[in-house]
């Protein structure tokens, strides 16, 4: 394969194996990738020069030793950035990692509760002018720059390096207590295959004298102090949060959870441990089962008695909602956490695509594909809680006042083990958690993966399966908190603190750090070097102020009311606040640590330092052919 460089003379016959360039004409062997060493603005012209040691765009440093040639320009061997196998793989792992267990109890509870259809308008809007852009950003500066989370402020804007750090350390903590949930979610599932649900009665060990089983065939009633066998099963059998007197004593591990932990983060570790490559093919099983099991349940639900109630309830608008202030921070909220920006995901993944994949329509359809999902699971929860609401004979207001797990673990889980064929229902509803959990949390591992061994080549570059196991090893241990008999307070603490105000700020100087200090202008031209036309005006004011304010905007309300935290009957106690603040801020910290970092390092004067600060480091790649050629 050959690119023409300054004439047209035969070429000359090169060793097997080998890549060279004679007599004007640049001989490639398809089995490396090759780049063009410059010097300024003019290709080396004599022979036998040193060429000079330059960061490429996998991370690597090219260091190797030229390849002798004979002619002008000197060619440097380096080792290709692995791809995916195919573009399906990308689509599938993007998507499963924006539709996660949160589209399933997130958005319909805070879609009944602020004004049913009335949401969706605050809903797509904040989607058009705030999530989509972010979305979109992240895939291009992923795709063009080929870097993780850590690596590709050299490329952008080297001041703001501790954004990479600061994500992966939030990374870890989502690992921490995300996984938990899917092991909640599996022991369900091994506990499923009975002919009996054991959620389904009163006469279990586990169970009080409280336990009402309403409904029976038995004419039972339900009081104010009744609660359902299958509450008592997740709080008293699975969590054993009886056993806990709070955050102040959370009490012993749970070897149950920990051993169906222990089996998830095995599942991980062999899905990841060689790259994008096995995880590309996971992908086909874990994010398109949820959907076939998402359209049985669908149907399901619509032919129970009364789940026209609970579909009512679900979209029956409340026009003054949508003068409250509450009701478009919520549908900020909602559609930055469900698409995902800031968690070094969306760059990781992108990455790994080639040069000119049309990353603008994946955004598009992936964040479509994403909402569409929202939406529909509500119907696929509500169509429930109206059965549920017809036979308890009480409102649909009062079986839906359970939010997040309990949504899915109590009030979802009763009405299955009530349905003809429970067992079976109750076995692909858990399978479908924890696929939408796996391909999320494969994600969230492949973004830290990605980060540490592009930034660190020299250590990690040929030892991913070591430090994949090193890194699941962390989030296990980090997870043990969580498997305590009070570690349902553990993972409420890290859901409401570790990650919210934390992945806004980042996300907030993401944006101005591209926008306003890499320029809008080069990152269009970025854009248009991938995709051969350039972003419209309606990006463009969207990059530079549109999404920076709709983050400002989320982060401040966030920060100016936080959430009182309440689970079950407890109340968390003032110190927790402080406590959740403080592992918020030790993620950011990163950020400002590492700009004073950087001036200390940086010679020069005051001014020179800053300027030096905030101009790319080492040029892009920009693909000639097959050849890489350093944008300048």
């Amino acid at each position: 394969e050959t690119e023409l460089l300054t004439s047209k003379k035969d070429v000359s016959d090169c060793n097997e194996g080998e890549d060279c360039k004679e007599n004007g004409l640049l001989v490639r062997n398809t089995k490396s990738a090759l780049r063009l060493v410059d010097d300024g603005d003019k290709v080396h012209s004599s022979q036998g020069e040193k060429g000079e040691a330059v960061q490429i765009s996998n991370g690597y440093s090219g260091v190797q030793s030229p390849v002798p040639c004979n002619g002008m320009g000197e060619l440097m061997e380096l080792e290709d950035r692995e791809t995916w196998s195919k573009k399906i793989d990308f689509l599938l792992s993007v998507i499963g990692y924006a539709v996660d267990l949160g589209n399933v109890w997130r958005f319909p509870y805070i879609c009944y509760q602020n004004g049913g259809g009335a949401f969706l308008i605050p809903y797509t809007i904040m989607a058009i002018f705030g999530g989509i852009p972010l979305f979109y950003m992240e895939l291009a500066l992923g795709q063009y720059h080929r870097n993780g989370c850590i690596s590709i402020w050299r490329k952008i804007c080297p001041i703001f390096k501790g954004i990479g750090f600061a994500i992966c350390i939030i990374d870890l903590y989502v690992a921490s207590y995300y996984n938990t949930i899917m092991a909640w979610a599996f022991y369900y599932l091994v506990s499923s295959f009975t002919a009996q649900l054991p959620w389904t009665s009163c006469t279990n060990a586990w169970n009080t004298g409280n336990c009402t089983n309403y409904l029976s065939k038995d004419n039972v009633s339900w009081s104010l102090h009744s609660i359902s066998p299958a509450e008592e099963f997740y709080t008293r059998q699975v969590l054993q949060v009886h056993r806990s007197n709070g955050m102040d004593d959370l009490g012993g591990i749970s070897w149950q959870l920990t051993l169906c932990l222990l089996l998830i983060f095995t599942i991980v570790y062999f899905s990841i441990w060689k790259g994008v490559k096995t995880s590309g093919k996971v992908v086909w099983v874990t994010a398109t089962f949820p959907y076939i099991i998402l359209f049985i349940l669908l149907v399901r639900g619509a032919t129970l008695p009364g789940a026209w109630r609970g579909v009512l309830y679900y979209l029956k608008p409340d026009w003054q909602k949508l003068l409250a202030t509450e009701v478009w921070v919520d549908a900020a909220a909602q559609i930055f956490f469900s698409l995902g920006p800031g968690f070094g995901v969306l760059l990781a993944y992108a990455s790994y695509n080639k040069f000119h994949n049309n990353c603008y329509q994946d955004a598009l359809v992936t964040s479509t594909v994403n909402c569409v999902t929202s939406f529909v699971s509500g119907f696929v929860i509500f169509t429930v809680l109206g059965y549920m609401a017809e036979m308890r004979n009480e409102d649909v207001s009062e079986v839906a006042k359970d939010t997040g797990p309990s949504l899915l673990f109590i009030t979802y889980a009763e009405a299955i083990a009530n349905m003809p064929a429970s067992t079976f229902f109750a076995i692909i509803f858990f399978l479908m958690l924890l696929t939408l959990g796996l391909d999320s949390t494969f994600a969230g591992l492949e973004g830290v993966i990605t980060g540490v061994l592009d930034e660190f080549p020299h250590v990690w570059s040929k030892r991913r399966e070591l430090f994949v196991l090193g890194l699941t090893i962390i989030c296990f241990l980090g997870s043990l908190a969580t498997l305590t008999f009070g570690g349902a307070y553990v993972v409420k603490l890290f859901e409401e603190y570790a990650t919210g105000p934390a992945v806004l700020t980042v996300v907030f100087l993401e944006a101005i750090a591209v926008a306003w200090f890499y320029g809008i202008t080069q990152f269009c031209n970025d854009v248009k070097e991938m995709l051969g036309f350039t972003p419209g005006w309606y990006w463009r004011v969207c990059w530079v102020a549109i999404s920076p304010i709709f983050l400002l905007f989320v982060t401040c309300s966030f920060l100016s009311n936080p959430p009182e935290l309440r689970l079950f009957d407890y109340n968390y106690p003032y110190w927790t606040t402080v406590v959740g603040y403080c592992i918020g801020t030790s993620s950011v910290i990163c950020i400002p640590i590492y700009m004073v970092y950087r001036l200390i390092i940086t010679p020069g004067t005051l001014k020179e330092r800053i300027l030096k600060s905030i101009t790319p480091e080492t040029a892009t790649e920009i693909p000639f052919g097959d050849i890489r050629m350093n944008a300048v």
